[in-house]
């Protein structure tokens, strides 16, 4: 999309840059790793400024210099920055001077739990997408006013990851496995998705070799 645009927009001068399809595919990649994080709404944008303000195609880091510019004026960093962020904080989020609130808020509607205890291909796409929305309330000027509890903060989630962690180490499997194997614990008790989930699970310690077996609580 990016290439496609400039293509359009500088026309000669952005065939000037690229000498062979091989330039032109390896600087493809180059960018889309440099860019990874960011939603295409910040992309259009930044586009767009380039279009305005650039009489050739900038490079990278001038379009990463844009891009950080564009979202200055709101304080709001990269998503996939803000996802390291949400992940590095999720067991103490009220207690945390957060980058930016929307961060906060993200992590909360994509789950503490989850960005505690699931792989980044699972779980940064909820996020990402769940920031952008965000993103946009914020740029639309909502405020996002993080609400401090007043009660003692809710450790049942805290002690459902110290018991996955024990539980791991007394079977002897990764914390990885072990949080795949007990997800279903995070569904509410006596349910029938709970029921469901576990004896997902338990298939799965079976086919991977594991004779073990489920707890239907944790304590």
């Amino acid at each position: 999309m990016i290439f496609a645009r400039f293509m359009a927009i500088y026309g000669h001068k952005f065939k000037s840059c690229f000498e062979t399809q091989d330039e032109i595919r390896i600087a493809k990649r180059e960018w889309a790793l440099s860019l990874q994080g960011y939603g295409e709404a910040e992309m259009v944008a930044a586009i767009d400024r380039c279009k305005e303000t650039l009489a050739w195609m900038p490079t990278v880091s001038e379009f990463l210099t844009i891009m950080n510019e564009q979202s200055g004026d709101f304080g709001l960093p990269a998503a996939k920055h803000a996802y390291e962020e949400a992940c590095n904080f999720s067991d103490h989020p009220t207690r945390h001077h957060w980058t930016h609130d929307a961060i906060y808020h993200a992590g909360k509607a994509t789950g503490w739990f989850r960005l505690r205890s699931e792989d980044e291909s699972k779980v940064f796409p909820d996020f990402r997408y769940n920031y952008q929305v965000i993103c946009r309330r914020v740029r639309a000027g909502e405020d996002l006013t993080i609400e401090v509890p007043v009660a003692l903060e809710d450790k049942s989630d805290n002690s459902l990851v110290e018991f996955i962690q024990r539980w791991g180490e007394a079977q002897n499997i990764t914390p990885e496995q072990a949080s795949t194997l007990l997800f279903y614990l995070t569904k509410p008790a006596g349910s029938g998705v709970r029921e469901r989930f576990r004896q997902a699970s338990q298939q799965r310690a079976e086919s991977w070799g594991l004779n073990i077996q489920l707890p239907a609580d944790y304590q």
